[in-house]
């Protein structure tokens, strides 16, 4: 994968921006996923082609999207999002906010079965 797609020049303020404005579910899920917590280095408000994940996993090719309602109206456009970054060869999963608030345990549980199974590029 060319690194010429990720962390593209025109996105960095607005990366900056919502890197200091995370949802209270992004901060709850950050503090566990940052400084190698779960044995893999995660950035946050990391930016591939025109779209900035929430947490992204290069070593792992893994992104991580948290949803809240205003998802509701965008399941195809986000649809759409998961394909492009699928055919980079970049997996995705997509927790609501709901899953941080009341499932922390599941969530985590997830993120690593999905550690343990993605590919681990150099």
């Amino acid at each position: 994968m060319s690194d010429y797609i990720h962390n593209i020049g025109y996105l960095r303020s607005a990366r900056k921006t919502l890197r200091t404005r995370l949802t209270p579910e992004e901060a709850i899920l950050w503090n566990l996923l940052k400084n190698n917590k779960l044995g893999h280095k995660f950035r946050r408000q990391h930016s591939t082609g025109n779209f900035i994940l929430d947490f992204y996993c290069a070593t792992k090719r893994l992104a991580i999207e948290l949803d809240g309602s205003q998802h509701l109206d965008k399941i195809e456009s986000d649809q759409e999002r998961t394909n492009y970054l699928e055919s980079l060869g970049i997996k995705v999963i997509r927790f609501w906010n709901g899953d941080i608030n009341n499932n922390l345990d599941g969530v985590i549980l997830k993120i690593k079965e999905e550690l343990d199974k993605s590919v681990t590029t150099l």
